[in-house]
């Protein structure tokens, strides 16, 4: 197993990323851009957005699709310009939108979180096909990472505070969830879960903020599978990418006072034996 960097670019706060046709997409919240990197020719593409952004998922028809400090927009590859949909907590000045990712009927969920820590202020939302949105559920605080098994059936969520994961069953046809329970329980570690990302194997893989490292858990049975650590303490997110979808790409962020000479930067780790799945684009 072997852990480096990747790409030159240096993010205030990393976070979302996503391969999607043999590039990767990541988001600077702080920075308000999101990053497209290829790996084969370096090339980073910055799209400025002018706002916070916590995440970004590719369309179907072309584009992409962000989520940040007001709302849901559609943005340009060709222009850079975005376009705003909706925004439903406009209301409340202290929320943004934070992690977010398509389901694989091609739903996309996006949660909010609560800047001033309100607890049980924040929301998922869903933005559906006809670019209509709706609350699936609220009473979270930092809506985070969210990963859908193998088969679809199920899907896993953290709303980090609570330094758990969340297993609901997945409806593809109506894109409910159901049947909340605690598949993991993160509190031996005293970092806050973050991304998140499910592999092949139908294990979940979890970055820890604040805690320098991804860990892998078996979802099933709560088990702590692997772990591996970072030179840096911001850990806030993984995908898997590369031409066989077994690299697994992880941000980070600056820490708000330590200097650690790679934080903000994007990491690549190959040799892991182990494979990821396929993004799903936004259906709308």
């Amino acid at each position: 197993m072997e852990i480096s960097l990747a790409g030159e670019y240096r993010s205030q706060w990393g976070e979302g990323p996503i391969w999607w046709q043999g590039a990767l997409y990541y988001v600077d919240i702080e920075g308000h851009r999101v990053v497209r990197f290829d790996p084969e020719s370096g090339e980073e593409k910055i799209f400025e957005v002018g706002e916070r952004v916590g995440t970004v998922v590719p369309r179907s028809r072309g584009g992409l699709v962000i989520a940040g400090d007001t709302g849901f927009h559609l943005l340009s590859e060709e222009t850079g310009e975005h376009k705003a949909i909706v925004d439903p907590e406009a209301e409340k000045v202290d929320n943004r939108f934070n992690d977010g990712k398509c389901s694989p009927d091609g739903r996309f969920f996006a949660g909010t979180i609560s800047t001033v820590k309100k607890e049980g202020d924040a929301s998922l939302y869903e933005l559906d096909g006809e670019l209509s949105v709706r609350e699936v559920f609220g009473g979270v605080t930092n809506s985070n990472g969210l990963a859908w098994s193998p088969d679809n059936r199920r899907v896993y969520y953290i709303d980090t505070p609570r330094r758990e994961i969340w297993g609901f069953d997945y409806d593809t046809h109506t894109g409910e969830w159901s049947n909340r329970e605690v598949v993991v329980d993160t509190k031996k570690y005293d970092f806050s879960p973050d991304g998140m990302v499910m592999d092949a194997e139908g294990k979940i893989w979890v970055a820890f903020c604040h805690g320098g490292m991804v860990v892998r858990y078996d979802p099933r049975t709560g088990e702590e599978l692997q772990r591996l650590d970072f030179p840096c303490v911001e850990t806030t997110a993984c995908t898997w990418g590369g031409e066989n979808l077994d690299e697994l790409y992880v941000t980070t962020g600056i820490h708000k006072s330590k200097e650690e000479e790679h934080a903000g930067r994007l990491f690549v780790v190959r040799g892991l034996g182990v494979k990821g799945l396929p993004a799903n684009a936004f259906a709308g």
